[in-house]
């Protein structure tokens, strides 16, 4: 019996690890006409990895749903940049043009964390 528990608590890590390091969502192109809106909801940004164009501004917006403290600021620390987002309205937000590579954005906490696929 004590090996179940042992079994069950071990797949709980393995949960834990898995969606908090491990995960990652389908990454979302966001077309240079439109502007992409991310909606910071349940934990998560929604899309959380975006793909963009090298070379050109990036304008996107995040529309924030979840009241929790740590949603209330986004951050991208390669750019030294950082948004506040107010609760229920969209916050505009413009990246300067881009090198290739790949930028990570997240709450303060890192808690929420998306990704910039720049190509």
């Amino acid at each position: 019996m004590i090996w179940l528990i042992n079994l069950a608590g071990l797949l709980l890590i393995a949960g834990i690890v898995w969606w908090f390091w491990l995960y990652k969502t389908a990454g979302v192109a966001a077309a240079q006409d439109k502007l992409l809106t991310v909606i910071v909801e349940n934990g998560v940004y929604q899309p959380a990895r975006i793909k963009v164009s090298a070379g050109q501004a990036v304008r996107m917006e995040f529309l924030r749903k979840d009241a929790s403290p740590c949603a209330e600021t986004v951050i991208f620390p390669a750019l030294n940049l950082s948004f506040e987002l107010p609760v229920n309205k969209t916050a505009p937000i413009t990246l300067p043009p881009l090198e290739p590579g790949k930028y990570e954005f997240h709450c303060q906490m890192k808690m929420y964390r998306g990704e910039l696929q720049v190509n």
